[in-house]
């Protein structure tokens, strides 16, 4: 196989391991030793990287490529991104669950069934998923992927449905939605004096 044509990122090569080769690599597999099930993986720039060998780490998994038999060549390696073709990920997921990949590029609707935009991307920072879309002219628009922003998606019909509400693209009845001119950095709570930062 070459170059996947619709690539899912399936993990991160990170730093060197000791001196023949292995690399620490970031999963993003349910099972972090299955990365080594989906046969060849991919760079974005085209090169097939084969494992050889792979141990987990405790977060992470330590991997030996195929023609990478020294430290030098493995610290040349960190930041890569590996993926496969969407084609080679199961189809077995639960109702409720995504690949990332199939929601890129899905309509975002309201609840009426009007069109808003687009999800162009979907980011995770450590507090769960976010859908990046662009809505109309507005690019880089940030809605929570919860069950509540999001209560609706359709891959088989391309699109996701969103609350504008809880996705915080309009104000509730009640004009709770902060607004900009409502921010006060001098109110801002503040720890006790002793524990340090500026005052």
């Amino acid at each position: 196989m070459s170059k996947p044509q619709n690539p899912v990122q399936m993990a991160l090569i990170g730093a060197a391991h000791g001196i023949k080769g292995e690399l620490r690599v970031k999963t993003f597999t349910g099972e972090p030793m299955a990365l080594a099930d989906y046969g060849p993986l991919y760079a974005r720039d085209g090169r097939a990287f084969q494992i050889v060998d792979i141990r987990p780490a405790n977060t992470v998994v330590v991997v030996r490529f195929k023609g990478i038999g020294d430290r030098n060549a493995a610290e040349a390696l960190a930041g890569t991104e590996l993926f496969v073709d969407r084609s080679m990920l199961p189809d077995d997921a639960e109702e409720d669950e995504f690949y990332h990949a199939d929601l890129v590029g899905l309509e975002v609707r309201d609840d009426t069934g009007a069109v808003l935009g687009k999800v162009v991307a979907v980011h995770n920072f450590g507090g769960g998923d976010i859908l990046d879309v662009t809505l109309g002219s507005r690019k880089g628009v940030l809605i929570p992927f919860t069950q509540a922003a999001v209560p609706q998606v359709s891959i088989a019909d391309g699109f996701v449905r969103v609350d504008p509400v809880a996705a915080g693209l309009v104000e509730d009845e009640d004009g709770d939605a902060p607004r900009d001119e409502d921010f006060d950095p001098k109110g801002r709570p503040r720890g006790p004096r002793d524990a340090g930062g500026n005052r």
